[in-house]
């Protein structure tokens, strides 16, 4: 791949190093200390891109910020544009971004629902505010492929809450991801309050790309269902 291309979305950029592709600039969050960063996820350095001429910038609408994406395009820069909401929707586009890079992949065949849910989990992504995973969102989408519902799944993709009412929806348990909050091991008596704690990869709920199919794995896992 002789193409110059910057990722703007760390689970983008993780899945191009899969593909061995090797951008030529990423985001300070892609967790690459060896490339090059400009800037953030939210706040990308688009003199800096725009210097580095690149053939390709690849976004998120999730991700990345609409502004941002006007100003790169605006910069004449060839912006391809990502929009993954749910679990199905990480093959189509990932296929058809593979196939403009002359990439050959194709996706694992992902794992099959349960007929019915098997749990409810709150699932905390954020403190002060606390924030929880809501719908309609990748990281939704991926307890859901598990049998798990996330009890504000109605509320919107990421409402702010309370722990006072995240226990009133009677969780069966929490589910506390590594990011993009830390949570941890300090983190759990507070947790406690609202149902039995698990601690799992927030890479593995929330990247999507070469890591959801071992990611829905590795998930399955650490839950407890039967």
């Amino acid at each position: 791949m002789s193409a110059r291309i910057i990722s703007l979305v760390p689970s983008m950029t993780e899945t191009l190093l899969d593909w061995g592709v090797t951008p030529a600039a990423c985001t300070r969050f892609c967790e690459q200390p060896e490339l090059r960063h400009v800037g953030g996820t939210k706040d990308p350095d688009v003199a800096a891109i725009a210097a580095l001429r690149p053939d390709l910038v690849i976004v998120d609408a999730e991700e990345n910020r609409r502004e941002d994406h006007a100003a790169l395009v605006a910069a004449g820069l060839e912006v391809h544009v990502l929009h993954i909401r749910s679990v199905d929707d990480v093959g189509p586009q990932l296929t058809a971004l593979a196939a403009r890079l002359g990439v050959e992949w194709t996706m694992p065949d992902l794992p099959e629902p349960p007929a019915a849910p098997r749990l409810t989990a709150f699932v905390p992504i954020w403190k002060r505010p606390w924030m929880a995973l809501g719908a309609p969102t990748y990281g939704t989408s991926v307890l859901e492929r598990l049998g798990v519902v996330s009890v504000f799944a109605d509320s919107g993709p990421y409402p702010e809450t309370t722990l006072e009412a995240a226990r009133e929806r009677r969780p069966d348990v929490v589910l506390a991801p590594s990011e993009p909050y830390p949570f941890a091991e300090r983190h759990r008596a507070q947790l406690e309050v609202v149902a039995p704690v698990v601690f799992v990869d927030g890479k593995d709920l929330v990247w999507w790309g070469t890591r959801t199919v071992p990611g829905l794995h590795r998930l399955a896992a650490v839950l407890p269902v039967s």
